[in-house]
């Protein structure tokens, strides 16, 4: 593997230093998935695999992972939880035969135009199969509006939010886009977070660096990244303040839906 692509690759340590807090909307969407027919199950966008051992205690031995990122699909092989791993882009995938129900937790807001995206996912299960989505729609928040105003303010050669619009709409555009296609339920949760203070940078930024900052410094040299990093946490220190324990309260929104087809 080529250092190029070790740096724009995830990194599962970084990822999964917040597990606890990353696996409760995981599970809180696993709770609400009606029952499937028998079929494949597809952990889309597996990441390192977090959820895998959950999915597979309800639904048995028949458990696909999709990743585009092979250090984390190394990592999700290390659980025991899935049938087979396979590496593609989330965007172009094509399940082999119809699935039971493809489960997406975190992964579909790194991709564009919902309203094509979600019904060509519904259209490829089973009669009788789920989509099950999970995508933060935090995009508005400091922790995210931050990210982009300094990078446009600092390196306006590379970033341009010029009309830029969040890519996760609201609870009630995916009732609308989906209702038509089957039994949908839509829903919204704000978790207040209480990040565990850091010895390195602000907490938020730690909680961001292994997500969505990384869009943003796989664009900047390291010493570009290094000057960027240190406007965007002064800028957390105001909009997230540290409380006595050195930690920070972090609310954050969280958009689900199931689809029955």
């Amino acid at each position: 593997m080529s250092p190029a692509k070790d740096r724009n690759d995830w990194n599962p340590e970084a990822y999964a230093r917040f597990r606890g807090l990353r696996l409760r909307p995981a599970l809180d969407l696993l709770a609400q998935i009606p029952a499937i027919p028998d079929g494949d199950v597809v952990d889309l966008g597996c990441g390192n695999g977090s959820v895998g051992l959950s999915l597979k205690q309800r639904f048995g031995d028949r458990i696909s992972g999709i990743d585009s990122s092979p250090a984390m699909l190394e990592e999700a092989g290390h659980t025991g939880a899935y049938c087979n791993l396979v590496e593609a882009d989330i965007a172009q995938w094509q399940p082999t035969s119809p699935p039971a129900l493809i489960y997406s937790n975190a992964a579909l807001h790194w991709l564009e135009s919902h309203e094509t995206l979600m019904p060509k996912l519904a259209q490829m299960l089973m009669p009788g199969g789920v989509l099950a989505v999970q995508m933060p729609r935090q995009f508005g928040a400091p922790s995210h509006r931050f990210l982009r105003d300094i990078a446009q303010s600092m390196f306006p050669d590379r970033f341009d939010y010029t009309g830029w619009q969040a890519p996760v709409a609201p609870a009630t555009t995916y009732w609308q886009m989906l209702a038509p296609l089957g039994q949908v339920d839509t829903w919204e949760i704000d978790y207040v977070q209480h990040l565990e203070p850091s010895s390195v940078g602000h907490p938020v930024r730690r909680f961001t660096e292994s997500t969505a900052m990384r869009p943003f410094v796989e664009k900047l040299s390291e010493t570009e990244a290094g000057d960027f990093i240190h406007r965007y946490e002064a800028a957390l220190g105001s909009a997230y303040p540290l409380l006595p324990d050195g930690g920070v309260l972090f609310p954050i929104r969280r958009l689900f839906f199931t689809l029955k087809v």
